[in-house]
């Protein structure tokens, strides 16, 4: 069974488009956007928000709703995978923040729509992210 997660697509504009903002992993070292298991008392929206602050030290305006969904494998620390499925929240980055929870475990880098595209793996978040041109 797919287990929800919840997740921030953190953008801002950019000259004449938006950038995207993705962060590496910690285990792998791929590019991902903020992402986290639900959170007790807070909703979807506010649990992305709360994952783009700890992994990114990310403020800023988040959708009310989802712009999209994502399946991927979660690598558990038994080794064991499991499935998920990502609802995507869109953060038009306002603040970065001079200190947060996990500053230091990940690279963060500022990519082009199609740039951020190309750089994560999976297929279903390519196409979100695509949409943000």
């Amino acid at each position: 069974m797919n287990r929800k997660q919840y997740a921030a697509l953190p953008w801002r504009h950019a000259g004449a488009g938006r950038e995207v903002l993705l962060i590496s992993s910690r285990d792998t070292g791929r590019w991902v956007i903020p992402k986290g298991w639900p959170i007790k008392g807070l909703s979807p929206a506010e649990t992305a928000a709360r994952e783009a602050y700890e992994e990114a030290g990310l403020g800023g305006q988040m959708s009310k709703k989802p712009i999209g969904a994502f399946d991927y494998g979660k690598r558990l620390d038994n080794g064991s995978v499991q499935p998920c499925r990502v609802e995507v929240f869109g953060l038009e980055q306002m603040v970065q923040h001079p200190q947060w929870p996990e500053q230091g475990q990940r690279i963060l880098q500022w990519f082009s729509v199609p740039e951020a595209a190309e750089a994560v793996d999976e297929p279903q978040l390519k196409d979100i992210i695509r949409k943000l041109e």
